[in-house]
């Protein structure tokens, strides 16, 4: 159903069984896709290519131009998977000439008033708190929460399964697996609850803790300690996701508390 009172440019392409409810505004160079909600109010800009079975929450404004002195008008895009809310108030600015679009995942929360920069790029099953602010070109991995009232900068990482406390300031990147809070933002071990949801068994989990009490908890620096890992621990996905993540960090990691 999409009501007369909506405003829909006849170049938007509308998937099936799409509703658009009164007062939203929808521009031309925009997708989207069957069995989404468009709430009332919500302003679906040009760029903007939305997937399937999407909650777009009143005030919302997918695919704004970028803040960034940098732009200038080129064509880019805001992309947002399938089974993804965005709630109200909340912002995704499209990409700039930097890398041409801004990616929300499938299945991500995107909660009230929250600001997904441009260029980012958050993978799948990620929460992002209320009126918590992603700057340009930030990158979040699969099932990441960053909770209420956060502040990432531009350009950080944060790893897959990680869990960030409320109010931080998220200055460097975060490795996967791990709890992070307080100010400096610092490791405060393993986000061992949120592992064992997700289906993580115990042997795997006790592998993480002890790779990361190597890194965290001996005197070595974070190069020796991946050293470290690299010799002591067999070879396994998440050893390798880790030792990688370390090894291409462009801003460091945080530190334990």
């Amino acid at each position: 159903m999409i009501s007369n009172l909506a405003y829909i440019h006849p170049d938007a392409r509308i998937g099936k069984d799409v509703v658009i409810e009164p007062f939203a505004y929808v521009a031309g160079n925009v997708i989207i896709g069957d069995g989404t909600w468009i709430g009332p109010g919500a302003t679906i800009m040009d760029g903007a290519r939305i997937g399937n079975h999407c909650k777009i929450f009143p005030s919302a404004a997918i695919s704004g131009i970028p803040q960034d002195l940098k732009f200038k008008g080129e064509e880019t895009t805001a992309e947002i998977g399938n089974n993804t809310t965005v709630r109200e108030g909340a912002t995704v600015n499209r990409g700039t000439a930097a890398s041409g679009k801004t990616i929300v995942g499938n299945g991500c929360l995107l909660m009230a008033y929250s600001h997904i920069g441009h260029d980012c790029e958050l993978k799948d099953n990620i929460i992002i708190g209320n009126t918590t602010g992603l700057a340009g070109e930030v990158k979040v991995d699969n099932w990441a929460i960053i909770s209420g009232g956060s502040l990432v900068h531009q350009f950080c990482r944060i790893g897959a399964h990680v869990i960030v406390g409320g109010g931080s300031k998220i200055r460097i990147d975060v490795p996967p697996f791990i709890k992070a809070d307080r100010d400096p933002l610092s490791y405060m071990g393993l986000n061992s609850v949120g592992l064992t949801r997700r289906g993580f068994e115990k042997a795997r989990i006790d592998e993480i803790h002890n790779i990361y009490r190597a890194i965290y908890q001996s005197k070595m620096n974070f190069s020796q300690a991946v050293e470290y890992v690299e010799n002591t621990f067999s070879p396994s996905e998440d050893r390798d996701y880790i030792l990688e993540f370390i090894r291409k960090s462009e801003r460091g990691i945080i530190r334990a508390r």
